[in-house]
Protein backbone atom coordinates (compact mmCIF):
# COMPACT_ATOMS: atom_id res chain seq x y z
CA UNK A 1 0.00 0.00 0.00
CA UNK A 2 1.45 3.32 -0.90
CA UNK A 3 1.24 6.70 1.45
CA UNK A 4 -1.51 7.96 -0.98
CA UNK A 5 -3.81 4.87 -0.71
CA UNK A 6 -3.64 4.92 2.52
CA UNK A 7 -4.46 8.27 3.16
CA UNK A 8 -7.64 7.81 1.02
CA UNK A 9 -7.85 4.52 2.96
CA UNK A 10 -8.36 6.81 6.11
CA UNK A 11 -10.53 9.30 4.63
CA UNK A 12 -12.67 6.75 3.87
CA UNK A 13 -12.92 5.06 6.96
CA UNK A 14 -12.96 8.97 8.96
CA UNK A 15 -15.95 9.94 6.32
CA UNK A 16 -18.31 6.48 6.81
CA UNK A 17 -17.33 6.17 10.32
CA UNK A 18 -15.82 2.89 10.14
CA UNK A 19 -14.07 1.67 12.84
CA UNK A 20 -12.80 -1.16 11.86
CA UNK A 21 -12.02 -0.16 7.96
CA UNK A 22 -9.81 2.44 10.05
CA UNK A 23 -8.21 -0.21 12.17
CA UNK A 24 -7.35 -1.91 9.32
CA UNK A 25 -4.72 0.66 8.18
CA UNK A 26 -2.17 -0.02 11.24
CA UNK A 27 -0.07 -2.77 12.18
CA UNK A 28 -0.71 -5.27 14.68
CA UNK A 29 1.11 -3.21 17.47
CA UNK A 30 0.59 -0.20 16.07
CA UNK A 31 0.93 3.40 18.46
CA UNK A 32 -2.08 6.18 17.72
CA UNK A 33 -1.98 9.44 19.67
CA UNK A 34 -4.39 11.71 19.38
CA UNK A 35 -3.06 14.58 21.14
CA UNK A 36 0.84 15.14 21.56
CA UNK A 37 0.20 14.87 25.56
CA UNK A 38 -1.76 12.16 25.89
CA UNK A 39 -1.51 8.44 26.10
CA UNK A 40 -0.93 6.50 23.03
CA UNK A 41 -3.83 4.03 21.46
CA UNK A 42 -2.03 0.62 21.20
CA UNK A 43 -2.60 -1.67 18.26
CA UNK A 44 -5.59 -2.64 15.68
CA UNK A 45 -7.89 -2.72 18.67
CA UNK A 46 -6.94 0.51 20.39
CA UNK A 47 -7.45 2.08 17.41
CA UNK A 48 -10.74 0.91 16.74
CA UNK A 49 -11.51 1.60 20.85
CA UNK A 50 -10.85 5.23 19.73
CA UNK A 51 -12.38 5.65 16.59
CA UNK A 52 -15.90 4.20 17.76
CA UNK A 53 -15.78 6.70 20.80
CA UNK A 54 -14.47 9.71 18.90
CA UNK A 55 -16.80 9.50 15.46
CA UNK A 56 -19.97 8.70 17.43
CA UNK A 57 -21.06 12.19 17.77
CA UNK A 58 -19.81 13.23 14.20
CA UNK A 59 -22.14 13.60 11.01
CA UNK A 60 -21.59 14.83 7.68
CA UNK A 61 -18.19 14.28 7.83
CA UNK A 62 -16.29 16.01 4.83
CA UNK A 63 -12.10 15.22 4.92
CA UNK A 64 -9.84 16.89 2.72
CA UNK A 65 -5.99 16.18 3.08
CA UNK A 66 -3.56 18.05 1.57
CA UNK A 67 -0.48 16.47 -0.08
CA UNK A 68 1.46 14.51 1.61
CA UNK A 69 5.35 15.05 1.86
CA UNK A 70 7.12 11.65 2.27
CA UNK A 71 10.62 10.71 3.25
CA UNK A 72 12.91 9.42 0.95
CA UNK A 73 12.39 6.28 2.41
CA UNK A 74 8.87 5.98 1.46
CA UNK A 75 8.42 5.07 5.40
CA UNK A 76 7.52 8.52 7.07
CA UNK A 77 5.28 10.78 5.93
CA UNK A 78 3.23 14.14 7.17
CA UNK A 79 0.05 15.10 5.43
CA UNK A 80 -2.49 18.33 6.67
CA UNK A 81 -6.20 17.33 7.38
CA UNK A 82 -9.04 19.76 6.82
CA UNK A 83 -12.40 18.35 8.14
CA UNK A 84 -16.06 20.19 8.34
CA UNK A 85 -18.67 18.34 10.11
CA UNK A 86 -21.29 18.50 12.56
CA UNK A 87 -20.32 17.43 15.65
CA UNK A 88 -22.71 16.64 18.51
CA UNK A 89 -25.24 18.90 16.06
CA UNK A 90 -22.62 21.76 16.01
CA UNK A 91 -21.26 22.62 12.82
CA UNK A 92 -17.38 22.60 13.38
CA UNK A 93 -14.18 22.81 11.96
CA UNK A 94 -11.16 20.63 12.28
CA UNK A 95 -7.88 21.20 11.27
CA UNK A 96 -4.34 19.29 11.96
CA UNK A 97 -1.69 17.68 10.46
CA UNK A 98 -0.60 13.74 10.65
CA UNK A 99 2.65 12.52 11.00
CA UNK A 100 2.90 9.00 9.86
CA UNK A 101 5.54 5.94 9.94
CA UNK A 102 4.69 3.03 8.18
CA UNK A 103 5.62 -0.71 8.05
CA UNK A 104 7.16 -2.59 4.74
CA UNK A 105 3.67 -3.29 4.01
CA UNK A 106 2.22 0.29 4.27
CA UNK A 107 0.37 -0.65 7.42
CA UNK A 108 0.61 2.52 10.06
CA UNK A 109 2.93 2.04 12.50
CA UNK A 110 2.96 5.20 14.14
CA UNK A 111 0.29 8.08 13.95
CA UNK A 112 0.88 11.36 15.89
CA UNK A 113 -1.65 13.81 15.22
CA UNK A 114 -1.39 17.80 16.25
CA UNK A 115 -5.14 19.79 15.76
CA UNK A 116 -7.11 22.74 16.10
CA UNK A 117 -11.07 22.84 16.72
CA UNK A 118 -13.36 25.60 15.65
CA UNK A 119 -17.17 26.41 15.71
CA UNK A 120 -18.35 26.90 12.04
CA UNK A 121 -18.10 25.08 9.11
CA UNK A 122 -14.78 27.13 7.31
CA UNK A 123 -12.96 26.12 3.86
CA UNK A 124 -9.58 26.12 3.69
CA UNK A 125 -7.69 29.03 2.26
CA UNK A 126 -7.01 29.24 -1.40
CA UNK A 127 -3.89 27.26 -1.83
CA UNK A 128 -4.43 24.74 1.18
CA UNK A 129 -2.56 21.64 1.00
CA UNK A 130 -0.48 22.25 -1.94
Amino acid sequence: MTVQEWIAGYQRAWEERDADAAGELFSEDAIYRDQPLGDAYVGRDGVREYWRGVTASQDDVRVRFGEPIIAVDGRRAAVEFWVTMLNGGAEVTLTGILFLRFDADGLCEELREAWHFGEGCVDPPAGWGA
